[in-house]
């Protein structure tokens, strides 16, 4: 990815009522990628969205639906969000049985397949799918709400998920979710991330699309 930062802003901080103005927003601004969170009130308390907004998603968005399910049977139910028309899939180490599998499935019906870490995961508990992955999401708050204060420990985590990909040869693109701004997307790119994901940072201020060029800027400067 060299000295290149992508921006995938988070509609979960969007107004619900608007989300096909807000996804045309942000792509005319320079989104690279869609962020969808998808709760199911178990595996995260809260309750978000769930396979027809993905696919209402699909019909207005041109850049890839980036959805990361924060759900309980993700072995289960991750066929509905591919067939719902996501591109990009993570799912939680901490919640799929049989997480290969999974990540097989992902690719198998042609999506980029990522596993994501709560804030408390160690980031060796993907050292066996690493090389199947085309992305490592690292949540830098607990997930289930927006809005939250970043993790400062996200840092030190992102730079040995770097030093773990560097150790086995492979290249994951390091993604990076919470807590997103200007000065915090600076420090986890400078750490090694080169996907970042910002919902409050983006959506409430007055220009999104200027907040959301600032944290690109900002965290290509820190490269």
């Amino acid at each position: 990815m060299g000295d290149t930062v992508l921006m995938a802003p988070s509609i979960l901080s969007a107004d619900f009522t608007r989300l096909a103005e807000a996804v045309e927003l942000i792509e005319a601004g320079g989104a690279d990628l869609i962020h969808v969170d998808v709760m199911d009130g178990h595996f995260v308390p809260n309750l978000t969205i769930g396979p027809p907004v993905v696919k209402a998603l699909r019909r207005v968005a041109t850049r890839p639906l980036d959805v990361h399910l924060m759900i309980d049977d993700a072995d289960g139910t991750v066929e509905w969000y591919l067939e719902a028309g996501a591109d990009w899939v993570s799912v939680h180490v901490e919640a799929c049985s049989h997480l290969h599998r999974v990540v097989q499935a992902i690719h198998d019906a042609g999506a980029k397949a990522g596993v994501a870490l709560n804030p408390a995961t160690p980031v060796e508990s993907v050292r066996d799918v690493l090389g199947d992955l085309d992305y490592v999401l690292l949540m830098s708050v607990n997930p289930g709400f927006g809005g939250q204060a970043f993790i400062q420990h996200t840092l030190e985590k992102t730079r040995r998920l770097s030093a773990l990909c560097a150790e086995e040869g492979l290249h994951p693109l390091i993604e990076v979710d919470g807590g997103i701004n200007t000065l915090t997307g600076a420090l986890v790119a400078e750490a090694g991330a080169r996907v970042l994901v910002a919902g409050n940072a983006i959506f409430c201020e007055p220009d999104p699309v200027e907040a959301m060029r600032a944290i690109r800027q900002a965290a290509e400067m820190a490269l």
